[in-house]
């Protein structure tokens, strides 16, 4: 009876569904609040959806990542920082190094990888808590992006030569199906349909969950715990070189100080699609409309030039509202129990 009483009560069912109810009532709000010109809201014009969509491909790639970390109860702060790391590096391997598509972008997502890998090492092997590590691989990512960079925009340019960018990767920075669709959301749609199936149909995604919900429960039963944390990491690091790839294609350049506040902006888009910060609990789906209610949001607050310090107000408060409301969720449901 205390599970159907959970079930039924109110504010279950709100956490349950927040993800739905919290876009569904951002999108009301933007129609509302939508400014109007020669007779059309701006919110619902077609430049201005593409505009959503495009905003949300970085974070939102940044976002699959931090999903499987969040559900082992862990946390990554170094993924903004690793986005301009990686797209300094998507610059100066294509210009300077004079490497191809295909070789720059392999080389991206490896050293993204191993960069998320050895902050897991790091973590799991001395017994660090995973904020403080990642906060300290935040620092390494800048400076290391700093020093590559010399504190200078890498720009790209396109053709065929010596120091020139093939002209394909500016596709990026592309719309497809009648200039609407950014190439850089398929991208960001592609990866999303892949972390959805790793985590809810593969042995691995059954063990981020276990480890998530109960740690010590999932390394009696046999799963190799520590490297499942290590391989959580390993994907935030793989996602955060995806879009610092993808970033460089969009702006065509690479930029040491791009990506500051992503983690936040991910972190809040994975909370506010039901992921519990305390472990065990959360969806690919869930993150991804948790990313679109964030880039519908943020775009009203600009239409209607909210200062941009107001955006990461209510971003905060998004985070801390979400995180209390599975709390009370979570303690109510234990004392029913």
């Amino acid at each position: 009876m205390p599970a159907v009483t959970a079930r039924r009560n109110p504010l279950t069912l709100i956490v349950r569904f927040q993800s739905v109810i919290g876009l569904i009532l951002v999108l009301i709000g933007g129609v509302v609040f939508s400014p109007v010109r020669h007779g059309q809201l701006l919110f619902l014009a077609p430049d201005n959806i593409a505009n959503i969509i495009r905003a949300i491909s970085e974070t939102g790639i940044i976002a699959l990542g931090m999903t499987f970390v969040i559900i082992t109860a862990g946390i990554d702060l170094s993924v903004g920082a690793m986005l301009g790391l990686n797209s300094v590096l998507t610059a100066m391997l294509m210009t300077t190094a004079n490497l191809g598509l295909v070789p720059t972008l392999l080389l991206v997502l490896a050293a993204g990888t191993a960069f998320g890998t050895l902050q897991g090492l790091i973590s799991t092997r001395f017994r660090l808590e995973p904020f403080i590590v990642t906060l300290a691989g935040l620092q390494v990512a800048r400076g290391l992006a700093l020093v590559l960079s010399g504190n200078v925009y890498i720009n790209i340019s396109y053709g065929e030569g010596p120091g020139l960018a093939p002209p394909v990767f500016a596709l990026l920075g592309e719309r497809l199906f009648h200039n609407v669709v950014p190439v850089a959301t398929l991208v960001f749609l592609a990866l999303a349909v892949a972390a959805t199936i790793v985590l809810n149909t593969s042995r691995f995604g059954r063990y981020v969950y276990a480890v998530g919900g109960n740690e010590r429960a999932a390394r009696l039963s046999g799963i190799p715990v520590t490297q499942v944390k290590v391989a959580v990491y390993a994907i935030t690091g793989f996602a955060a070189a995806s879009a610092g790839f993808v970033h460089a294609g969009q702006f065509s350049f690479g930029s040491a100080n791009d990506g500051a506040g992503y983690e936040l902006t991910a972190i809040a888009a994975v909370v506010i699609g039901g992921t519990s910060l305390f472990g065990g609990a959360g969806s690919m789906i869930g993150t991804i409309a948790g990313s679109i209610m964030l880039g519908a949001l943020a775009n009203i607050l600009q239409l209607n030039n909210v200062n941009a310090s107001l955006q990461l107000l209510a971003t905060g408060a998004i985070i801390v509202l979400a995180a209390a409301l599975q709390t009370m969720v979570g303690r109510r449901e234990g004392s029913m129990r």
